[in-house]
């Protein structure tokens, strides 16, 4: 799924304290991570605000079990298939820090004024007293995410000795000598791990200290920084048991595992695809309704691998080059309007295929199972919007000799002047949503629906031409 990151301000607001007498003087109070999310979470809750935007058909299922997690203060494991949002669910998580938390001026690993933990920090409040500057970083720069590769470092993660400060002068078992990994520079933030199980299990290692007693050791300095985050790892459930594994100690001392899932509800597949594409043309709901069920067939079907899940990119990624296909042909027709057109998705399958894992059983026949799995998709899409409507004008224009050609050249003009005059054009276009203010494009792709449902029924007969056209009439 596409991931949206918040900007981060240009700067904090003014009228905020700068200084450590200054912060003392108001109201601000130290919290942890977890208390101050809990908080945040409480208030939303009572004001039934919004908590996790973007995360459509969890409502019901992941996200009570998320919220009653952060209220334990517990760090989470999302497990889940390819593309059902634990990245993004986890970015939404920032939207409950503070908008503004105070940090020691130029600390690197984000210090709070009141409870200085680096060595540096420490040495300036004792030297500055009430005067330590204090700095205010946005919630959105408290958010850090690391893939965990199999290339990753415990330095990457916790920290190493920095040659530089080394050649400088500094001796080694100087604290200040660390360079600072994701971790400690993630401190009083929110830390996830995409794919957990392929980190190596001699670096998970690295992790435990900072789950269970909240501090960090680097190499042998006689150092341990207090720890003051919230940690998420991902992971997919094949990864978990083949390609990789949770270490039993780490997976232990995560305090809930959450199982997310793709959209339960049709609606709320259409509803993602609508939220998440980027559509350059306009793709009706009908549309998105059968790449939404097309999606799910493909989820459902014996032919495909289920073990590796068919993302929800795979239904997102059909409705922008559907969208793409209509753009292209109005351009070549010289339209002013782009409208998407049934016959528009046959031309994605052959790029969507390599979105799915099929069985080794299906090797050769990718192709022939989705374009069946679309027709299924369609069939059932036509009778959900077209049943008890009277589409007789249709089948009388093609019994009466008329043949409609259609494809990505075929512009809506042409279309509707091969079909003629059509009783009940209106009521399909009210039918199908498409009637406020049809235009001829948007009255071509209600009319082309509508003959490929009357094909797909076998009222009406269909050949296809190897240019990519299709000629609908004649039998059956």
């Amino acid at each position: 799924m596409t991931q949206h990151t918040p900007p981060v301000p240009a700067s904090a607001p003014e009228g905020l304290p700068t200084s450590l007498a200054a912060l003392r003087a108001t109201e601000h109070r130290y919290r942890t991570v977890h208390e101050e999310l809990r908080d945040n979470l409480l208030a939303a809750l009572a004001q039934d605000r919004p908590r996790f935007p973007g995360m459509v058909g969890m409502d019901d299922t992941v996200l009570p079990q998320l919220e009653r997690a952060l209220l334990a203060g517990h760090d989470l494991v999302l497990l889940g298939e390819r593309g059902q949002g634990k990245t993004r669910l986890a970015r939404s998580l920032v939207g409950l820090l503070d908008e503004w938390t105070p940090v020691v001026q130029g600390c690197e690993i984000g210090d709070h004024p009141y409870a200085p933990a680096c060595t540096p920090c420490r040495r300036r409040a004792g030297e500055l007293g009430e005067d330590l500057p204090v700095t205010w970083k946005h919630r959105s720069e408290r958010y850090g995410e690391k893939l965990a590769t199999p290339d990753t470092s415990v330095g990457d993660l916790i920290g190493d000795v920095d040659p530089i400060r080394i050649a400088e002068g500094r001796t080694l078992g100087d604290p200040e000598t660390i360079h600072f990994g994701l971790v400690p520079r993630t401190n009083r933030g929110i830390l996830v791990i995409n794919e957990l199980p392929d980190l190596a299990e001699r670096i998970q290692v690295s992790l435990l200290n900072v789950l269970e007693e909240r501090d960090l050791q680097v190499r042998g300095y006689t150092l341990r920084l207090p720890m003051d985050l919230l940690v998420v790892a991902t992971a997919n459930p094949e990864d978990y048991t083949n390609r990789g594994r949770i270490i039993t100690p780490l997976k232990d001392r995560f305090g809930a595992e959450l199982r997310t899932h793709y959209p339960l509800d049709l609606a709320d597949e259409i509803d993602l695809v609508s939220q998440e594409a980027q559509l350059v043309a306009t793709v009706p709901r009908l549309l998105l309704d059968v790449v939404a069920r097309l999606t799910r067939a493909v989820r459902e079907s014996p032919a495909v691998d289920q073990r590796s899940g068919v993302s929800a990119r795979f239904a997102i990624a059909a409705a922008e080059h559907v969208a793409a296909c209509a753009l292209r042909r109005a351009t070549l027709c010289g339209e002013e309007e782009a409208v998407a057109r049934i016959g528009d998705l046959e031309t994605m399958l052959p790029t969507l295929r390599g979105k799915v894992e099929f069985e080794r059983s299906e090797e050769g026949r990718e192709e022939e199972v989705l374009a069946h799995l679309l027709r299924v998709s369609t069939a059932a899409t036509y009778r959900e919007y077209a049943g008890g409507l009277d589409v007789s004008g249709f089948t009388d224009r093609i019994a009466d000799g008329a043949q409609v050609e259609t494809g990505d050249r075929v512009c809506a003009a042409r279309l509707l002047e091969q079909l003629g005059p059509v009783t009940g054009l209106a009521a399909v276009l009210s039918a199908f949503g498409l009637d406020d203010d049809p235009g001829p494009a948007q009255a071509a792709c209600a009319a082309e629906f509508v003959l490929e449902g009357l094909y797909l029924s076998r009222r009406v007969g269909k050949e296809s031409v190897p240019d990519g056209r299709s000629v609908y009439g004649g039998a059956t």
